[in-house]
């Protein structure tokens, strides 16, 4: 005897999916090249309120790629956490190294750079 199994498909929650990560692309691509100066000229922790919210941006990105196409949904929960929050975690971490040890560049080599653009 054969089994019958049944299959869900999965194509509406691809689409929609790929509509947010679409939208979010886009946001991210327009604030690019616009660059409010309200939000770029602004600091907030060590850096600009759009270097934050690129990073929240693509941090949201990451997790619903990882969430909906490494198929972590359908995973146990100790493993989804142990994936998902050790990437944020060390993505988090990285940013803010890049951000202060760039900073502090910045500061101590100023009075030595002539930026030409």
């Amino acid at each position: 005897m054969a089994h019958a199994e049944s299959h869900e498909s999965h194509s509406g929650l691809i689409w929609k999916v790929f509509g947010i990560l679409s939208i979010i692309t886009i946001v991210e691509v327009i604030l690019g090249i616009a660059k409010p100066e309200s939000i770029h000229l602004n600091k907030f922790l060590g850096t600009s309120i759009l270097n934050w919210i690129f990073i929240i941006l693509t941090l949201a990105k990451a997790y619903g790629i990882t969430w909906y196409f490494m198929h972590m949904k359908q995973e146990k929960a100790s493993l989804r956490r142990a994936v998902v929050w050790t990437a944020i975690f060390l993505i988090c971490y990285l940013a803010f190294i890049l951000l202060v040890e760039g900073g502090h560049m910045n500061d101590v080599l100023m009075p030595y750079l002539r930026w030409n653009y």
